[in-house]
């Protein structure tokens, strides 16, 4: 992130009735506008974290993220830039009735209104701008996805100086932080379940995700590094489920390992392999990429990737 832009982030939050979307747009008490869910990002927040937190403080419905609609971006006074990244994020009814929103200081209204209204609607060109980027969603028939996330171990003590065995090497005291920092971003993305290689350093990896939803981690050789490296992993077996069960899920597993992940992903949902699954596969420690399919037809292939650095 630039040190001379704002940064921000919020999400084009959508409802089905009758089998047709609806968008939640706010009206603004002080600025007398209306707008998307949206706000600056937390010291110490990635922009997911933001989105999420910022969409339930204003509206009061939780929600997880779906595929990115796009970044705008303006001038501030001051010459400063102002960066808001966006995401789909369906409100499930649930997550609607709980809301407890009353009108306040900072939103004086929600209201649920059609795509066609919103683009009269909304008070700023910008905001169209994402609103056509997830009218095209709509458009094409992948609006309500599911995430499998390919998500690297943190960092781990060295495989040099290490004496016992690779896959008993523990996280390192920066990984232990980046641990504990990757909880929140992952589970802006809703995961529900969450499989591990057996390694010591993925298995630490996830626990504090695990801890956070109350979750338990499914360990598996099929995606270690001792297996992959021996050939006996089982990859595709791991994702293929993974896919057919259609819930947002997270693999942790290893450097040498993720580029079959990413592959296997490709081959499951019917997706054109290319120079991009490299690149998502391409992680740091800590870091992890989020593939967004198609949850009526998984087959369609990846709507898109995204991909997450580690915490500093």
């Amino acid at each position: 992130m630039s040190d001379t832009a704002v940064y921000a982030a919020g999400a084009v939050v959508w409802r089905l009735i009758d089998g047709k979307p609806l968008i939640l747009v706010i009206h603004r008490t002080a600025y007398a506008d209306v707008t998307l869910p949206k706000g600056k990002v937390d010291p110490g927040e990635t922009l997911a974290e933001t989105a999420v937190r910022e969409v339930y403080e204003e509206t009061g419905i939780a929600v997880a993220l779906g595929v990115p609609v796009g970044v705008s971006r303006y001038q501030l006074p001051g010459k400063r830039q102002k960066i808001v990244h966006y995401w789909a994020a369906e409100a499930r009814e649930k997550a609607i009735r709980a809301s407890q929103f009353v009108p306040n200081k900072e939103i004086a209204a929600l209201e649920w209104v059609s795509i066609k209204r919103a683009r009269q609607y909304l008070s700023y060109p910008v905001d169209v701008e994402i609103l056509e980027n997830f009218a095209s969603l709509v458009a094409s028939g992948v609006l309500r996805t599911f995430p499998i996330i390919a998500l690297r171990h943190a960092k781990a003590a060295s495989r040099f100086d290490w004496d016992g065995e690779d896959a008993s090497r523990p996280l390192t005291a920066r990984g232990a932080r980046q641990a504990a920092a990757i909880a929140g971003p992952l589970r802006a993305f809703g995961v529900r379940r969450i499989i591990s290689s057996t390694a010591v350093r993925c298995v630490t990896t996830v626990t504090p995700l695990a801890a956070a939803l109350g979750r338990t981690i499914t360990r598996t050789d099929a995606i270690s590094q001792d297996a992959w490296e021996s050939g006996t992993a089982d990859v595709r077996g791991v994702v293929g489920a993974r896919v057919r069960a259609g819930k947002p899920a997270v693999l942790c597993s290893h450097g040498p390992v993720l580029p079959d992940i990413l592959t296997e992903i490709a081959l499951a949902t019917g997706t054109l392999r290319g120079s991009y699954l490299g690149s998502a596969a391409a992680l740091e420690p800590a870091s992890f990429s989020v593939a967004h399919l198609s949850a009526s037809n998984p087959g369609s292939g990846i709507i898109t990737i995204e991909t997450h650095a580690a915490p500093a």
